[in-house]
């Protein structure tokens, strides 16, 4: 049986280990295609103490390779328009923006492709497959609201990294597994990163 193939995209906003997290989980069993933005490095470094700057793509690629323990993980700049996610005709089961900062939620709510990520967005739409975006700021401006309002009314799923307790988390990793793991429910993804409820 072959491998589901997602899109997943980091951008420059505040808490980029939730995206990490979901690679790390998402690449057990699937074959992801990973976009990060410019401004993303810097944060995922001053965040995390991942250095994943100064080298090439296929330098990023065997950096993220290693951190995640798969070789299912395909990486592109998001300058590179020459990449397969930029294309529709290079079939995928959906993808994931998380973090997802407010320009690119903007970006992708006015079709304006400036970037890779936004591109790949926008692919997923006109194809008709799955997109969830976890918007990272705090508060929502009107603008903000509308964006996500815009996107959502057109199946977009929206996934804040709103915290739960219910599961009971024992520290930060329980709270980033508990975000990371209702990210992957929405697209359906299996996992076992949180308790839920009623188990």
């Amino acid at each position: 049986m072959s491998l589901k193939r997602y899109v997943l995209a980091i951008t420059g906003a505040t808490g980029p280990i939730v995206g990490l997290r979901v690679l790390r989980e998402l690449s057990r069993n699937s074959e992801v295609h990973v976009i990060i933005s410019e401004t993303s490095f810097s944060i995922i470094r001053e965040e995390t103490g991942i250095d994943w700057t100064g080298a090439d793509e296929a330098g990023v690629q065997d950096k993220i390779r290693a951190f995640a323990g798969s070789d299912n993980i395909h990486f592109y700049a998001d300058r590179n328009f020459h990449a397969p996610v930029a294309s529709g005709s290079f079939s995928t089961d959906g993808m994931f923006v998380a973090p997802c900062s407010m320009k690119t939620l903007a970006g992708i709510a006015c079709g304006y492709a400036n970037g890779l990520v936004e591109r790949a967005a926008d692919v997923t739409l006109k194809e008709g497959r799955p997109l969830v975006l976890s918007p990272r700021e705090t508060p929502f401006s009107a603008i903000h609201l509308e964006n996500m309002l815009k996107l959502s009314r057109i199946g977009v799923r929206i996934v804040p990294p709103v915290i739960g307790f219910y599961h009971r988390p024992g520290g930060l990793d329980d709270v980033i597994d508990f975000i990371a793991g209702k990210i992957l429910d929405s697209m359906g993804v299996e996992h076992r990163l949180f308790r839920r409820w009623g188990e």
